[in-house]
């Protein structure tokens, strides 16, 4: 006989109880986006392998690690999607929104997977909420993506965040960063773990996400991208931190602030949040001028974030409870059709309403109302009348059926 079956390590069942604190992440941050223009975008759940290969880029731990890659039936190469900006930019090229009024701006919401170790609201399914506006190089576009995910989390009631902000600059600037960081390295190559020693050539930034304790004492001593900022590149970040402090939005400069994917330029950034423990990141993200040329499609330059929901929900100080019922019906055993009927007229008049399905004694079924938090307890009465009992006095009075409905959206608290 066959053991119980049980989810696959990393991945989460979302139980009734813990819907509510989803939903209101959810609907909290499609009021904002929504408001500040961006529409909603859904990709598939999986791609093409070399869609991440070259976005993400090969030399980062998602693409040499932590993709769930297969063959399918077909012999083709697709992966469960690691991160939704490759996928979004994809989405741009493939339906012509180059061709829309620019910059054309997107969120999404859902699930993604990376082969990781599980810990505490990190999983290899997990969800999140990402927000992109693909086709300008406006500094105030930073501004206005850092902006938003900073009200996303405070809009929340989450404490103790912290916005740490850098740029890895552009062009012949970083080009000539890069390559002195690669000299600084190799210099200090015995002292730096197998992994970043392999990475030296193909990506050098990469070395400041070490937590090797060899790498990360070099690291502390390396030139920083925020040192050798120039020109356009400066401009860029000083209008950003303009633009950040004119909104009331507190950062730290963090030079060693790379982010995981190869695909950044100018202002990357991350919020933190201290409730979270050592992982503290929640959130971030940056901009990435070349992505949407390297997938095939015109030069276009594009800014995003991505939050995680676990993390987010982790953070909450006060977590919403589940949503609870106005009323719960109660009736006679066995008149469970009268209840049903009168369950179907109360939500159509827009009560939350419950009633008992499984054929319990009236004195259950009080019990049952008590449970399900309802502010009232209709009991259907044998002459057809109705008696409102407010559960928590325990005052009742008897209406007509007509007017039960409208007795009870009478009665409903000021703040209701």
């Amino acid at each position: 006989m066959s053991g119980t079956h049980q989810a696959p390590k990393g991945t989460f069942d979302i139980l009734p109880e813990q819907e509510a604190a989803r939903a209101l992440v959810y609907t909290h941050g499609a009021i904002l986006l929504d408001a500040a223009g961006y529409g909603r975008i859904e990709t598939p759940a999986f791609e093409d392998t070399d869609l991440f290969e070259r976005g993400v880029g090969e030399a980062t731990d998602i693409v040499r690690k932590e993709m769930f890659s297969f063959e399918d039936l077909g012999g083709r190469n697709v992966t469960l999607r690691p991160e939704a900006t490759a996928p979004i930019c994809r989405a741009y090229i493939e339906h012509g929104m180059h061709k829309l009024p620019q910059p054309v701006k997107l969120w999404c919401w859902g699930p993604f997977f990376r082969y990781e170790r599980p810990q505490e609201g990190r999983f290899r399914q997990f969800n999140q909420i990402d927000a992109e506006a693909i086709g300008t190089d406006a500094p105030e576009a930073d501004a206005e993506m850092i902006v938003l995910l900073d009200e996303l989390l405070r809009g929340l009631g989450i404490e103790g965040l912290e916005l740490r902000l850098a740029s890895l600059g552009s062009g012949d600037t970083r080009a000539g960063y890069r390559e002195e960081l690669r000299d600084y390295l190799r210099a200090h190559e015995s002292e730096l773990s197998d992994d970043v020693r392999s990475r030296i050539d193909a990506n050098p930034m990469r070395a400041f996400d070490s937590d090797h304790p060899g790498t990360r004492e070099v690291m502390a001593r390396a030139p920083q991208m925020l040192e050798r900022l120039s020109g356009e590149d400066a401009e860029h970040f000083e209008a950003v931190k303009r633009m950040l402090d004119a909104a009331g939005v507190p950062y730290r400069l963090d030079g060693s602030l790379v982010r995981g994917l190869d695909y950044y330029t100018r202002t990357v950034f991350e919020f933190d949040c201290d409730r979270l423990g050592a992982q503290s990141g929640i959130g971030g993200g940056g901009r990435y001028d070349g992505l949407v040329e390297l997938l095939g499609g015109p030069p276009t330059p594009a800014v995003g974030w991505a939050a995680g929901i676990e993390r987010i929900l982790l953070a909450l100080a006060e977590p919403p409870q589940p949503a609870v019922p106005e009323v719960f019906v109660v009736a006679s055993p066995g008149d469970g059709e009268r209840a049903f009927a009168t369950a179907l007229e109360l939500r159509r008049a827009g009560v939350a309403t419950q009633f008992d399905l499984a054929r319990r004694s009236h004195k259950g079924q009080m019990k049952q109302a008590d449970r399900s938090g309802a502010r009232v307890a209709a009991i259907l009465e044998p002459d057809g009348r109705v008696s409102l009992r407010e559960m928590a006095s325990g005052e009742q009075r008897e209406v007509s059926h007509e007017e039960a409905a409208a007795k009870i959206v009478a009665s409903r608290p000021a703040s209701a």
